[in-house]
């Protein structure tokens, strides 16, 4: 959260957006030092320590005078800042140090990081040594690959590099991969918000450079970076494909999904979502020929064959890469990737988090069955509402993914509290990319249908004076001695006296409605609309 009220207190310049920012860094700095003090995990307390001194600094700094400041240019469109003032670069600054550069170094030099790093890290030496990721006979908790195949890749460097010394092990950390895939997610998600702009209309409010640096520097980013890294990937891709979906590019959203897909089972409530988006995209309310409906085309609906169009990709995608390492070890995969994480395996899960879920899971089998009839039931709720109203725009869809996560993470049988940064940062990331403010509630997801099209206008004949007629009585506009007609709709129109009026090729003209202008030169004098007598 201190990421976005640094947002928006440093972008708009005024004192009351500074003191939200310094509000926000301060509450960042209460929620370190509380992790620091209470946390049993030795990563968490190193980084609890650091992050509270280095949000601290970013409160201190962001109260400093506004005196902007130069931006410097990425090129291809991506600035790193655009004339921001001195307090927010120090304060950016200071964050991004306390929270992010010191924690990490230190918990690299001594070798500290949560168990995650290390299945990744096996998991890939398993991979290369006997063709599959999971282990046959897994005794510990650390034996466990919870992960689907497409997360071994994020370890592969530490085969590459080796553990030598200090640069290899920084080179090889899979927590550095993540973070970087992460980031490249960002930058693509912006890049393609900003090419599908309308003219003239910003996709972003602040530049990306700054916007995925205060998101890299907030909690929700710098806490899993530095300790484990695993959810970091999974977000990025997401928001790729929301923003892609949400651009109605239908293949490469459903590539982006495809590779969610394969790191986690996680993602696959936002398969619902970008079809959904997909579905309500361009052209399927749209009024077709002749007034008509474009629902009526059913399927073939433009927005629908977009729809499915992704749902293919996805597919594909996903059964490319999780399939060969299913037919390889069927059994380990379905115990590790399915019945561990669900309380359900050999081994008891270490996510004990006293959630609704979990509490019902400790009371048997019977608490267990309920609390997953209970996720089904949610899911069958969140799918209900993609169909009646479903999201239209990028903040909406993001709201409803993270609406499903909140209540999967909740009903599930086991579960973490930090799995909440992943809905989190997902509904921080898509105000900070379309301008919304973290209050914006995203518009109605129902379709509006545009009105029919008007038909058009008869043309309307006015009827002004010759230039050589004398002025008439301003009491008698009727009793002009000549009318000359004027229209631009018929160009062979003959002007002439009366109302036995011929086009260009002889032809009697029907009635026409006449508007007659004023005479005399009144302008404030009411116009009237006058009917001319059938011709002979």
């Amino acid at each position: 959260m201190a990421a976005a009220a640094e947002d928006l207190g440093q972008a708009g310049g005024s004192a009351g957006r500074g003191a939200l920012g310094t509000a926000g860094w301060l509450g960042a700095t209460g929620f370190a030092a509380a992790l620091a003090a209470l946390s049993t995990l030795a990563p968490h307390r190193v980084w609890g320590w650091c992050a509270a001194v280095g949000y601290l600094g970013a409160a201190l700094a962001g109260r400093l005078p506004a005196r902007p400041r130069r931006a410097l240019s990425a090129g291809a469109g991506f600035s790193l800042g655009s004339a921001l003032p001195v307090g927010s670069v120090l304060s950016l600054g200071s964050a991004l140090a306390g929270a992010v550069l010191v924690p990490f170094t230190v918990l690299l030099a001594t070798g500290q990081a949560q168990s995650e790093v290390l299945v990744i890290e096996r998991s890939a030496a398993t991979l290369l040594r006997s063709g599959t990721p999971y282990l046959a006979d897994p005794r510990a908790v650390t034996d466990y690959n919870p992960y689907l195949p497409g997360m071994t890749l994020f370890g592969m460097p530490a085969r590459l590099f080796g553990d030598g010394s200090a640069p290899a092990r920084l080179a090889g950390d899979p927590r550095l991969w993540c973070a970087a895939a992460l980031v490249a997610c960002l930058v693509a998600a912006h890049s393609v918000l900003r090419c599908g702009a309308t003219p003239g209309a910003s996709a972003r409010p602040l530049d990306a450079g700054h916007a995925i640096a205060v998101l890299v520097a907030s909690p929700l980013v710098a806490l899993p970076l530095c300790v484990s890294g695993v959810d970091l990937p999974l977000t990025g891709l997401l928001a790729l494909a929301l923003a892609l979906a949400a651009r109605h590019r239908p293949v490469a959203a459903g590539l982006a999904l495809a590779a969610a897909c394969s790191l986690k089972w996680t993602a696959l409530p936002a398969v619902a979502v970008a079809v959904a988006l997909l579905a309500t995209g361009p052209g399927l309310f749209a009024a077709g020929p002749f007034g008509a409906d474009r629902r009526a085309a059913g399927l073939f609906a433009p927005g629908r064959r977009a729809a499915v169009r992704c749902i293919v990709v996805w597919a594909g995608g996903t059964l490319t890469l999780v399939l060969p390492a299913l037919l390889a070890a069927p059994g380990p995969l379905v115990e590790q990737v399915l019945r561990f994480p669900t309380g359900r395996g050999a081994v008891p899960t270490p996510a004990t988090s006293p959630m609704p879920g979990r509490l019902l899971a400790d009371l048997g089998p019977t608490g267990w069955y309920t609390a997953v009839l209970l996720l089904v039931c949610g899911g069958a709720a969140v799918a209900v509402s993609l169909v009646v109203r479903p999201p239209r725009g990028l903040v909406a869809a993001a709201d409803r993914l993270a609406a499903g996560l909140c209540l999967a993470f909740l009903l599930a049988p086991a579960g973490r509290f930090g799995y909440f940064a992943l809905p989190l940062l997902l509904v921080l990331w898509a105000r900070l990319a379309t301008d919304r403010p973290l209050g914006h509630r995203s518009p109605s997801s129902r379709p509006v249908r545009p009105s029919p099209p008007v038909p058009p206008r008869r043309p309307v004949h006015r009827m002004t004076p010759p230039a050589s007629a004398p002025p008439t009585s301003a009491g008698s506009p009727r009793k002009a001695a000549a009318l000359t007609m004027k229209t631009s709709s018929d160009p062979g129109h003959v002007a002439g006296p009366g109302p036995r009026l011929r086009n260009g090729q002889g032809q009697r003209r029907p009635r026409q409605l006449l508007e007659a202008a004023p005479v005399g030169g009144d302008s404030a004098r009411p116009r009237h609309l006058l009917r001319l007598p059938p011709g002979r």
